[in-house]
Formats: structure tokens, C-alpha cells, sequence
């Protein structure tokens, strides 16, 4: 699976996927520049009157609920619409399902009425989705993890998607196929936005990948090696600087390193 996974980072830096993001405004910076690191291309088109038209020109949608305004509901919704008439890849990342009734009525809309190829989020909301009780504490999960894996083959069996569930250990499940990376460091939690640059990864390797749980696999892969690498460039771990080397890292990660570093179990 490594070799399949390194070519979906090879085949990213060939096609420079078109990826829109309608997600939330504490991270759409970042979230663009993980996507030029990793060799994509971003959009964050987001106004109402015009994500339908631009749908006919992407490769994926990715759709984040962190600060999801009025404006950004309606966009999802239409987006979402449009992508599942010309079968373009959509990923929706639940942030704060779990907290906020709001958001959770707009994630079950999108997904009982458009087609969501991967629901991406942490541990905690994945587990609410799946009716698992999942904790969470506004945007991030306080969950212990425990029935995670049984909640993504749930969640992925009941919407006919692909769940990932991000924690210390990435959860992947199309509800047959499940697997587990161990890529990754928790030096992660020191910047903020992680997670969502996850979900934009997703929606780069998902534009080029049809098998929705490879692609899945290879960004979660790359964002965790990204991470492990910046580590690993610094002689002391600091919010700015982890933050910096991390947009580096993902820029030079290759295909080799994928498959001499990748950690990821089949179950």
C-alpha cells in the first residue's frame, strides 16, 4: 500500500489539482499554503452566487464548518449540489459538530443530499456523527478514542464514504477496508489549523485518486511525515518556527520518503 500511496504524491506534483475550499477563517491561510506546499492548487471561492459555476472547474471541494456563516451554509449546500450532478469530489470536515447544533444540521443536510467522498475530522466528531457520544470541546476532540474505529466503519458504511478520524493514531475506513497510520507528532497541536489543512490534502490526493481511502490515506501520511520531518529539522520545538518547517517539509516530501517512513497498518 506505500507504493500505492507514493504515487498519489507523485501523481499531486503532475496535475496540480484545483481545489476549493469553502472553509473557516482561522485557517484558510493556512490551508491554501499546505495545498501550494503539497503541489496543489487553491481556491477559496466561497461566495454564494458564484461556487456553482467555479464547481465546473475544479478537481475537488472542500468543505470545513469551522466558522460557518450564513453565506458559507448556502455556498457548502449549493457546491456540494453541483459536485455530486458532475461527480466531483466532495470532503466535508465536521469541525465542531459535537458543540454547536447548527453545524451539525448543516453536515447532515449536505450529506443526506449531495456526495460526500470523505468525512474528515477528529476523533470526537467523527464518533458523534456515527451516534458514538463522541467529547468534544469546541473545535477539538477530548475524546479517548475508545469505539473509534468500530464509529468510522459505522459512519462510512451508513453515507457510503470514506471516514478519517484524526488523533494520535489516524483512523482510515470505507467500512471494508480499514487502516491505521501512526505517522505524525504532537508537536502538531502546537500551531492552529492542523486538522483542517488535513482535510485540504484530502481534497488534493482525491482529485487525482479515484479510490477514495488511498487518497485519504496519502494525505493523512504526508501531513504526519511533514510533521515528523519539521520535528525533526529543529533543535527546540516552537509553535512559529514548527509551523514554518512544516510548510517546508510537506514541499519536499517525496514518494521515496513516503515508503521508507510511512508507518500505516492494514486491519
Amino acid at each position: 500500500m506505500l507504493n500505492k500511496i507514493a504515487d498519489v504524491i507523485k501523481i499531486v506534483r503532475e496535475k496540480t489539482p484545483l481545489v476549493q475550499a469553502i472553509t473557516n477563517y482561522v485557517t484558510i491561510n493556512d490551508c491554501a499554503n499546505i495545498l501550494l506546499s503539497f503541489g496543489a492548487s487553491p481556491a477559496m471561492v466561497e461566495v454564494d452566487a458564484e461556487v456553482e459555476e467555479f464547481v465546473n472547474f475544479i478537481s475537488a471541494l472542500y468543505i470545513n464548518t469551522g466558522t460557518l456563516t450564513r453565506e458559507q451554509e448556502a455556498a457548502a449546500i449549493a457546491a456540494a449540489k453541483k459536485a455530486a450532478v458532475l461527480n466531483k469530489p466532495v470532503i466535508i470536515d465536521p469541525v465542531a459538530c459535537g458543540a454547536i447544533s447548527r453545524k451539525t444540521d448543516v453536515i447532515m443536510k449536505i450529506l443526506e443530499n449531495g456526495k460526500v467522498s470523505v468525512i474528515k475530522g477528529n476523533v470526537g466528531e467523527i464518533k458523534f456523527l456515527a451516534g458514538y457520544a463522541g467529547k468534544v470541546r469546541g473545535v477539538d476532540s477530548i475524546d479517548d478514542g475508545e469505539g473509534a474505529i468500530e464509529a468510522c466503519k459505522s459512519l462510512a458504511k451508513r453515507f457510503h464514504t470514506v471516514v478519517v478520524a484524526t488523533g494520535e493514531t489516524d483512523i482510515i475506513s470505507d467500512g471494508e477496508r480499514t487502516c491505521l497510520i501512526d505517522n505524525g507528532t504532537p508537536a502538531l497541536t502546537l500551531v492552529t489549523g492542523a486538522g483542517c489543512m488535513v482535510g485540504a490534502l484530502v481534497a488534493a490526493t482525491a482529485g487525482v485518486e479515484e479510490d477514495m481511502f488511498i487518497a485519504s490515506a496519502a494525505a493523512v501520511m504526508a501531513m504526519g511525515l511533514a510533521g515528523e520531518l519539521a520535528q525533526a529539522s529543529l533543535d527546540e520545538v516552537l509553535p512559529g518556527s514548527f509551523r514554518v518547517k512544516l510548510f517546508d517539509y510537506m514541499y519536499k516530501i517525496s514518494p521515496e520518503e513516503i515508503v521508507r517512513s510511512g508507518k500505516i497498518r492494514c486491519l
